[in-house]
């Protein structure tokens, strides 16, 4: 199957790794087929990889004659991409389906609710909102054409959640929301059982794809105009080539940085049991792939990993990290942290707080431990108070805080290449972002979106960095 690119718009650029975003589909244009007239919107939760779902559902969509519409009381057919990883992500889908419960306005719609969250509920969906006519999780997504056409027929509910699947996702037509960065799933699914973690029971088993296919789409991407590539998947560098050339994670990396007109190649997000010195030497050896790694640790205290059941210790990870240090470039590190988690004393938090000192990541992304449906935390007795897991997350934070302030107000006086991703209008000011993935701010222009430009930092805060445009510059 083909994978032919369909760019509308310019919308703004999406959350980072680990980031919940909300973020909301929207075109101007649909090509003229069949079902020409028909509407669609889709609203957005959770991270890159649900951004990308969404694309290639609206890609889906349109190829069928659906036009997409700005908001969703122009809609015919409105549907929420969900994310279950957190309890409060999945609060905003009922929360948004609530309000349709009562309007008359929505009577003739067809709502539907897809990803993590209709993986979980299932067809519970349907009792707990009568208003929904599709759910389908994201290990189905390719059993939506024949959904739809179930709605077209007029059937009134209908379901995709079958988790015992070998397909990846791959659409004859994707749209893509980003004019200078493309989102590309390399890997499917995880295999993994984290304790924490639903998302084994919500995308089901990994799924690789080829490494040829994978190629053969980024050169397309490139002749499209796209210079940053974005490689996602649940656990990325768990990619092993299905096919007989049996390329690793870091020949794949090696291969997509060397396709002609790639500019930037960036990937997320790794497990730290699959993360191997390779990596790195592929990092080092071309300058394309981005000097950032997330490798998220989730705890600092290897009694804690082992009841998360991560597969391994805090002296295995740091032996990762002390590998990635050693590189001839400096490499960005950011993580994720959950705190109170089952049983986690407070020595064991003062373990994660001295590895925030230990490793002095230039971003983390923090979260109270909540306990998820379908996972073995479940069963655990959650022996941190509420109360406890906030002192605890401000705690670090503020900890956190400290340490990338001091790490960003170090490169005051360097010039650094950013893609610049935005305008802010009332400030006069670009956004741009630098191969380590820092956020930059500086004087700038409207027409500097989608541009390279060289930037010298002259302050900065813990989360951004402040500059002006250095002499030289270029597109």
């Amino acid at each position: 199957m083909g994978n032919d690119l369909i760019q509308i718009g310019n919308a703004p650029p999406q959350g980072g790794s680990g980031v919940e975003v909300s973020a909301t589909v929207e075109f101007a244009l649909a090509p003229a087929l069949a079902f020409e007239g028909m509407t669609f919107y889709i609203e957005t939760f959770g991270c890159q990889m649900n951004v990308h779902d969404s694309e290639k559902v609206a890609g889906v969509l349109m190829a069928r004659g659906y036009r997409p519409v700005d908001s969703h009381q122009e809609a015919d057919i409105i549907l929420y991409n969900t994310c279950s990883i957190r309890e409060k992500a999945a609060q905003k889908v009922f929360s948004r389906l609530g309000a349709f419960r009562k309007a008359r306005s929505t009577e003739r719609k067809i709502i539907g609710v897809l990803g993590c969250v209709a993986q979980q509920e299932g067809e519970r969906f349907f009792e707990r909102a009568p208003q929904v006519s599709l759910v389908c999780g994201s290990a189905s997504y390719t059993q939506l054409p024949d959904l739809l056409a179930q709605l077209e027929c007029g059937n009134r509910r209908v379901k995709g959640l079958n988790l015992d699947t070998e397909d990846c996702f791959e659409t004859e037509f994707t749209r893509r929301d980003n004019r200078f960065r493309a989102y590309l799933t390399i890997i499917e699914g995880c295999d993994q059982r984290c304790a924490f973690c639903v998302v084994p029971m919500t995308r089901g088993p990994e799924r690789s794809r080829s490494g040829a296919r994978i190629i053969a789409e980024c050169r397309r991407l490139v002749d499209a105009g796209y210079t940053e590539i974005q490689i996602l998947g649940q656990i990325v560098n768990a990619w092993r080539d299905p096919t007989l050339a049996r390329w690793s994670f870091a020949e794949l990396l090696s291969r997509v940085a060397e396709v002609p007109g790639v500019r930037r190649v960036r990937f997320t997000t790794s497990h730290p049991r699959y993360f191997t010195p390779d990596i790195v030497e592929a990092i080092d050896s071309h300058p394309v792939l981005c000097d950032q790694i997330h490798l998220p640790v989730q705890a600092g205290s290897s009694e804690v990993l082992a009841r998360m059941l991560r597969g391994y210790s805090r002296e295995e990870y740091l032996e990762k990290i002390y590998c990635i240090r050693k590189a001839q470039r400096a490499i960005s590190l950011s993580t994720d942290i959950i705190v109170g988690f089952c049983g986690e004393s407070e020595k064991d938090f003062e373990q994660t707080v001295s590895l925030l000192a230990e490793v002095e990541y230039d971003q983390v992304f923090s979260f109270k431990f909540s306990p998820r449906p379908n996972t073995a935390a479940r069963e655990f007795v959650d022996t941190v108070s509420e109360e406890e897991k906030s002192r605890r997350l401000a705690v670090l934070q503020e900890v956190q805080r400290q340490i990338q302030l001091r790490r960003n107000q170090a490169l005051a006086g360097q010039t650094f290449e950013v893609l610049v991703e935005g305008y802010q209008p009332r400030l006069g000011q670009a956004v741009g972002r630098t191969t380590s993935n820092r956020v930059l701010n500086f004087p700038g222009e409207p027409a500097d979106i989608g541009c390279y430009r060289q930037v010298k930092v002259t302050s900065a805060g813990p989360n951004s960095l402040v500059g002006k445009k250095a002499v030289t510059s270029d597109k």
